[in-house]
């Protein structure tokens, strides 16, 4: 009975217990508010592991999402984490684009996500140093991009494993073919294994050359694949029928700048599921067929820069689905065929820079769908009438440019014609005769470009109503005024090269938003009317080449947002404005050609950004502007035909004009020694790269989106073509005064002619390596040609005329091998004149007046070889006999290794390479300046009539 009672009681209590571990499991709310870790522990565990091994790229923006993981938060909620809801396991991981760096090795805690089935890792720096990897324990995984991560293709075992895999993208950087010496068979062998493929992309790939066995072995058994990407990788052996083995399913096809070479377009057109098709940039040859049966479902045809000859075919209107055509920069001739049956869904075409002729069939213009049309620099010719135009009701950009044969009508009757999706229009160098009014109904119409044409009188207000210009380009036309007042909002004009006459427009207060005004090269005669200081956002303005007057505004100093200001060649007088304000933008000053005087304003300082100062052919007065050299930036300063006087300081602190490569101060009356501390500090004219490294770029810079305020940006937007704009100025070359259009960084000069300095070159001057031009012409400077400047590889021109220099022409300036200009005229140089390479091109011109000078080109002949200065005349008995012996084989060998050795010569003193070369010549050569030393110092010891 007792037994049966503790029972009884132990079940009661069992009851209890298990109700309260009932009531305790249940959801209270309070337990709803306590953390939870629902993902696996063990996942958990792992992604906080791989959050620790991982680092932010240096000079990145923003935070990582890995950084907002945390471990009082489930796991799964985790930004970038997918859990698998039933069983909470993490299924997918993305981490795209978090500038996130680390290296994956082997046992990285990533692969202990076993149960994983999409990871994307695109665009972050991880790199996988280890041949073996983990990828195996990834079974269930079907989506993977390492996109622009740095792997190299012993992955691709790894991947090859994955049987699950529906999605692979190794986009863009793959890197290290060439470190890894892994570019055999056996690497496209693995690639063939993944025959699930759906997309494959190895575009960038400089180091991958595939030929024909290898392509085809790439593609036999990929019989799934819809996405091929082969951009930048090297295909030149690949024939066009290697294409018949690509998969019939295939619909993302591109092969651009892959060196294709060839005619490849009936096997690309017979693959018809097609909807993407990209070969620009190849060198693809031949017509395209007259007539296709497939490319039923392409929307996208992009054949841009390549060969492609014959007609446009008149099919290509004619698909069904395509939108896009891009045939630019091809040698297509001919009409373009009659269009038929035009395809309503046609949106962009780009036949620009061909051959094409006759007029623009007229059902082209049915082709209601299109929104950009590019015929620029073609042939094209016939009338293109408004009404025409009107029917394109979606056009947004219209490029007709560079057909001369072409015209524009405006059908002769007034017509309210509607353009409501015109935004840029673009009829430049075609046979224009009239502003096109009947585009004032175009409300929308924000850039307009009527250059190089005929189009000649005034354009009146009424012309341009209803327009909301913000570009106008109507320069290189017969226009003899224009209405300010009919501009609105305009925020750049280009009105150079016309006829205007009397005084610069005045601006209205609608252009207080101007960014560029271009009036250069009118017959304009007034002052620079108050007005245009208040362009507050005012960044380029170009008055030069006018007969403009008066003093030049102060208050132009002021404007903090100017990058340049062009005032050259007008009748500007009085002193140059001293107002320029700190932080100023200005990086070019020209007021080259005006009568200014007084000195040069000494609030320059505050153009910290200022790259171009040229003030020649003025009235200045003052001392060499030592001061300017704190400009980091300066890169040009003429200072030519002013009344510049004293000595050119020779001791300016070493960071003084570290980039300058035009200086310009002849025709001025500077005096004493040239400054050979100054030509130490440039280092500008000196390599500082080697010279694969160098850049050819010009002296400006692009105006877009950084360049213009916002309030600007919503008034017109910038966005289909920044303004590249290129500074330009006069210099002195090879005797000829030039205006570069386009100043190259690499062209340097040194223009010191025209003054009174006197004494030595200086020997510095030789290690200006970049030096093109040299002009030390008309001084009064004595001695000796340095030798040094013999090193300067690059020059061009060397002009040394008309001073009192004396000795001999050195021999190191036959090094000087594209020195295409000398003249050493009106000196006191004396004995023969070096011989070979570029002096055999130069004419009596560049020796007159030297009455000690002999030989080639002068009729004056060498008498003896003491005179010739070719061969030694005295040695040390001891050396004769050896002398004797090296001259005999240096002249045996002279003429079947000259060419070669001049070449390799100059190479290998060029990058110092082999350096055994260079090693054993200047041993040599300091052999022979000793026996000279020796023998000098011999002569001098003896006695006078020892010696005679």
């Amino acid at each position: 009975m007792g037994s049966l009672i503790w029972f009884s009681q132990f079940l009661c209590l069992s009851f209890i217990l298990l109700q309260f571990r009932v009531r305790s499991s249940s959801p209270s709310q309070s337990s709803l508010d306590s953390p939870q870790h629902l993902c696996h522990p063990e996942e958990r565990s792992a992604l906080l592991d791989f959050k620790s091994t991982t680092n932010m790229v240096e000079g990145c923006l923003g935070t990582p999402i890995i950084q907002t993981w945390n471990e009082s938060i489930d796991c799964c909620l985790w930004e970038g984490i997918t859990c698998d809801k039933p069983k909470d396991h993490v299924i997918g991981l993305d981490l795209s684009r978090n500038c996130l760096e680390a290296n994956l090795t082997t046992n990285s805690s990533l692969f202990r996500l076993e149960k994983l089935q999409s990871l994307n890792l695109s665009h972050n720096n991880f790199s996988f140093p280890n041949i073996s990897f983990g990828f195996h324990r990834w079974k269930s995984l079907t989506y993977l991009n390492l996109s622009g991560t740095r792997f190299h293709f012993f992955l691709l075992f790894e991947i090859s494993m994955l049987s699950k895999l529906i999605s692979l993208a190794l986009v863009s950087q793959i890197l290290n073919f060439a470190e890894l010496g892994y570019m055999d068979g056996s690497l496209l062998f693995e690639i063939s294994l993944l025959s699930k493929f759906v997309s494959l992309d190895l575009s960038h790939n400089d180091g991958l050359l595939l030929d024909n066995i290898k392509f085809q072995m790439l593609v036999h058994n990929l019989t799934e694949l819809r996405f091929l990407i082969l951009d930048s990788v090297n295909m030149p052996l690949v024939v066009p029928s290697s294409l018949l083995n690509l998969t019939s399913s295939l619909e993302y096809l591109s092969l651009s700048d892959c060196n294709l070479q060839g005619n490849f377009f009936t096997s690309i057109f017979n693959l018809t599921n097609l909807t993407y098709l990209r070969l620009s940039s190849n060198k693809l040859i031949g017509p395209l067929p007259y007539n296709i049966s497939g490319l039923s479902f392409l929307y996208k045809l992009q054949m841009d820069n390549n060969f492609i000859t014959g007609h446009v075919p008149s099919w290509l209107f004619s698909l069904p689905f395509l939108s896009h055509l891009d045939l630019r920069n091809n040698r297509l001739t001919g009409p373009i065929d009659h269009v038929e049956m035009p395809n309503l869904i046609l949106q962009e075409v780009y036949l620009s820079n061909n051959e094409i002729s006759g007029s623009i069939p007229s059902p082209f213009f049915h082709l209601v769908n299109l929104t950009i049309v590019d015929f620029s620099s073609n042939n094209l010719s016939g009338t293109m009438t408004a009404n025409m135009l009107s029917k394109l009701v979606n056009l947004e950009i219209l490029d007709l440019s560079n057909n001369s044969l072409l015209s524009l009508s405006n059908d002769g009757t007034v017509v309210n014609y509607s353009f409501p999706n015109l935004w840029f229009l673009k009829f430049s160098s075609c046979n224009i005769h009239k502003f096109p009014s009947f585009l004032r109904k175009a409300e929308r119409l924000r850039e307009l470009d009527i250059s190089k044409n005929k189009i000649s009188g005034q354009i009146h207000k009424w012309e341009m109503e209803g327009m909301s210009l913000c570009r106008l380009n109507l320069s290189y036309n017969f226009l003899t005024g224009i209405d300010p007042f009919g501009l609105g909002n305009v925020v750049t004009i280009d009105l150079r090269s016309n006829l205007l006459q009397g005084s610069l427009p005045i601006l209205s207060t609608t252009w207080d938003s101007m960014i560029l005004l271009f009036i250069s090269g009118n017959n304009l005669t007034s002052e620079i009317p108050l007005s245009y200081c208040n362009l507050t956002f005012l960044r380029i303005l170009d008055l030069a080449n006018n007969s403009l007057g008066g003093k030049i505004p102060e208050c132009l100093g002021k404007l903090s947002n100017l990058t340049s200001l062009d005032l050259r060649m007008n009748k500007f007088h009085g002193r140059i404005p001293n107002s320029f304000v700190n932080g100023s933008q200005l990086r070019t000053l020209n007021l080259n050609g005006n009568q200014l005087e007084g000195i040069l304003p000494r609030s320059l300082v505050n153009c910290s950004k200022l790259e171009i100062l040229d003030v020649g052919n003025n009235n200045l007065n003052d001392t060499f502007p030592h001061w300017l050299g704190v400009l980091q930036s300066l890169k040009v300063l003429i200072l030519r035909s002013n009344q510049f006087h004293g000595a050119i300081n020779n001791s300016m602190p070493v960071f003084y004009f570290p980039h300058l490569r035009i200086i310009d101060v002849a025709q001025n009356d500077f005096m004493g020694l040239l400054p050979s501390n100054y030509f130490k500090i440039l280092k500008g004219m000196r390599v500082v790269a080697p010279a694969d490294k160098v850049k050819l770029e010009y002296i400006g810079y692009v105006l877009g989106h950084n360049n213009v305020k916002c309030v600007l940006v919503r008034i017109c937007s910038m966005s289909h073509h920044d303004i590249n704009y290129k500074d330009s100025v006069k210099v002195v070359v090879k005797r000829l005064e030039l205006e570069l259009v386009r100043i190259l960084t690499i062209f340097t000069t040194i223009d010191f002619s025209g003054n009174q300095f006197h004494g030595e070159i200086p020997e510095e001057l030789g290690e200006l390596n970049l030096l093109k031009v040299l002009n030390l012409s008309h001084n009064s400077l004595t001695g000796q040609i340095p030798s040094s400047l013999g090193k300067l590889a690059e020059l061009e021109s060397l002009d040394l005329s008309s001073n009192n220099l004396e000795g001999r022409i050195p021999e190191q300036l036959t090094n000087l091998i594209f020195l295409s200009v000398l003249n050493l005229s009106h000196n006191e140089f004396e004995g023969h004149i070096p011989e070979g390479r570029q002096f055999s091109t130069f004419s009596n011109d560049s020796y007159i007046g030297n009455s000690g000078l002999c030989g080639f080109p002068l009729t004056k002949k060498c008498h003896n070889e003491e005179e010739r200065g070719a061969l030694p005349s005295q040695f040390d008995e001891e050396d004769d006999s050896t002398a004797l012996f090296e001259w005999k084989f240096a002249l045996a060998g002279y003429g079947c290794g000259l060419v070669l050795g001049l070449s390799l010569g100059y190479i290998a003193f060029t990058i110092g390479k082999p350096w055994w070369v260079v090693k054993k010549v200047e041993k040599y050569q300091q052999k022979l300046v000793g026996r000279c030393n020796r023998r000098h110092k011999k002569r001098k010891t003896q006695k006078p009539n020892q010696r005679s």
